[in-house]
């Protein structure tokens, strides 16, 4: 099975939405993972989601996140965000291997 991804924008006002988003049977069995823009670095005020996972995760992902006013980052803005997010994620991990040493 071939694993890939979506990310959306969500205005800080509607974060309450992604639990609505996430609780879905069939998006929950996928990757999910949160981000303030703050925390990456980018203008605005608003919450990234990306969603990994199987075609069917991410069309599901994608209607319900229609239906809840979200915004689905273009192709070049989400590898933008998703790089931000695997330079956290790297960094995080890396911070957990000093512990380690």
């Amino acid at each position: 099975m071939y694993l890939t991804y979506v990310i959306f924008e969500i205005k800080s006002e509607d974060a309450g939405k992604i639990n609505q988003l996430v609780k879905d049977d069939t998006v929950s069995r996928q990757s999910i993972l949160t981000r303030d823009s703050s925390s990456l670095d980018t203008k605005g005020n608003f919450s990234y989601v990306r969603i990994e996972g199987s075609d069917k995760g991410l069309k599901q992902a994608n209607k319900l996140a229609k239906e809840l006013g979200f915004k689905k980052l273009s192709q070049k803005k989400a590898k933008e965000i998703n790089e931000k997010i695997e330079e956290q994620e790297d960094s995080a991990a890396s911070g957990m291997g000093m512990i380690f040493d």
